[in-house]
């Protein structure tokens, strides 16, 4: 979670609490898709710690009240589970790790693991010490079934490692070595005395074979230039992933060895502005199923910036030759449609129409057509095929009939850059050959799949146009298979 966001809410008052920890009845919460899930009850999604076993996927997520401005700012918040066998029916538990003691100012991000019939949760506990400072401190606790969790003692078990900042010790990543039974955390923190001021964020690399003594060795990950939240580990088809996240936007480095050295990868398709803190976990036939969430706007203006706690967003993750990852909608979470739309293409310049193409020939300026009637949820899928080098082309949602308002999708070739909105993805490869596109409007939420490799979404609650245009700039192409259905 970000330090920037805890300086800041630490001006706002306490909320007032019946319990320890904030309410939540899972109870009233949907059992069906979970993504863009928000919890009822004025309540959001936080980080999330996906965790998989024996075919069921675990959905941990931190429960937010009030955008981290609970409990003095401090977040107040606690372990959520959602769990499913197959993405699409879910369960909702209670509370799995929750705010019990009056000293427990926020149970923090961490991360899960099962071994020898024992889950294992490990987390940072957010406190306020004797001399009336934040720290932040390791806690665990263990499960026979990942749902009932029991906290161990000496809670917490480990207060910070020699040279690293106390303020900063944080979302322990575990992994466990099942040939000789030692635990391995990887801790985000800042280095106290860095040789390079501004590049002293890190990942402190623990281990232990009791969960009671820790030998500290060197960080796993250095030179970041805020602490480096959230990591994620895996291994997967040959390759070892080391995921962070520098002020939420989540980045990874790849390697052929278990802990290094690592390669940055060509692209870094995890890097959606807005889907924050993204972690994965394995799923059925070799798949791995990523978990993040959307954060809401201050405000809820277009242009002001993120604040803590929002809506559930899932990927799901492929991999290239090269180990490099890209991204794509899970198929089993995208969405329910009532059935598709009937609409009208109108040509408005350098265009023409049948009935779900657009033929495009601009090449000294901009073509455009339009669709009226576009629904507040809705799903809009095509293939655009370009015909010549093009500066750019793509679509303005939530538009009206001149175009005066809405969101631009904004592909530019040239650049292998999308944009949507105020917000952009970059190293994007393929614009000039024929790309399918699957744009999905859900209420202030626009989420894109670009060829099932590259996504990108955004929240923007502000303009509410019914119209959709499809416009190309300098060239010729085509908007082929026009598809629009209406989202239940």
């Amino acid at each position: 979670m970000k330090k920037t966001l805890l300086t800041l809410f630490a001006f706002f008052p306490a909320l007032l609490f019946a319990q320890l920890g904030v309410k939540y009845d899972p109870s009233v919460q949907t059992t069906g898709n979970l993504q863009y899930f928000r919890p009822k009850g004025d309540l959001f999604v936080g980080d999330c710690m996906p965790f998989s076993h024996n075919g069921k996927y675990y959905f941990y997520w931190l429960l937010d009240s009030a955008h981290h401005r609970s409990l003095n700012g401090l977040g107040g918040h606690q372990w959520a589970l959602s769990t499913s066998p197959d993405l699409k029916t879910w369960k909702q538990e209670p509370v799995v790790i929750g705010i019990d003691e009056e000293w427990e100012k926020s149970i923090c991000t961490g991360s899960i693991v099962y071994y020898k019939g024992t889950f294992y949760a490990f987390y940072a506990t957010r406190l306020i010490n004797a001399e009336g400072n934040v720290n932040e401190q390791l806690s665990y606790a263990t499960s026979s079934d990942g749902i009932h969790f029991a906290k161990q003692k000496p809670n917490p078990f480990y207060t910070s490692a020699p040279g690293y900042s106390k303020r900063d010790f944080r979302d322990p990543k575990v992994i466990v070595d099942e040939k000789t039974g030692e635990f391995h955390l990887f801790v985000s923190s800042w280095q106290e005395n860095p040789v390079m001021r501004h590049a002293g964020g890190c990942l402190v690399h623990l281990t232990s074979t009791d969960l009671k003594n820790w030998k500290v060795h060197e960080p796993i990950l250095t030179g970041q230039p805020s602490v480096p939240e959230c990591p994620d580990y895996f291994f997967w088809k040959g390759w070892y992933y080391l995921v962070y996240s520098d002020n939420s936007n989540t980045y990874y480095v790849k390697s052929r060895k278990p802990y290094g050295p690592w390669e940055e990868p060509a692209t870094q398709a995890l890097n959606e502005q807005w889907s924050n803190v993204v972690k994965t976990a394995a799923f059925h036939n070799d798949r791995r199923i990523a978990a993040g969430w959307v954060p809401s706007r201050n405000n809820n203006k277009d242009n002001e910036h993120e604040i803590f706690g929002g809506q559930a967003i899932f990927r799901e993750l492929i991999q290239f030759p090269d180990g490099t990852l890209g991204t794509k909608f899970p198929a089993e979470m995208i969405p329910a449609s009532t059935g598709a739309l009937t609409f009208k293409l109108t040509p408005a310049m350098l265009s023409t129409v049948t009935a779900n193409t657009v033929q495009i020939n601009a090449p000294d300026g901009v073509g455009a057509a339009k669709i009226a009637g576009i629904p507040a949820r809705s799903r809009i899928s095509f293939e655009v095929a370009p015909g010549s080098n093009l500066e750019e082309f793509g679509l303005m949602l939530r538009s009206d009939s001149k175009a005066d308002i809405g969101y631009r999708l904004n592909l530019a070739p040239n650049a292998g850059v999308i944009s949507l909105g105020n917000t952009q993805i970059n190293a994007v490869t393929g614009l000039s050959k024929p790309v399918r596109l699957d744009v999905i409007l859900y209420d202030d939420i626009i989420d894109v799949s670009i060829d099932g490799k590259r996504c990108i979404v955004n929240r923007m609650p502000e303009w509410k146009g019914d119209h959709v245009w499809f416009y190309g700039k300098h060239g010729k192409l085509a908007f082929k298979s026009i598809v629009i259905q209406t989202l239940q």
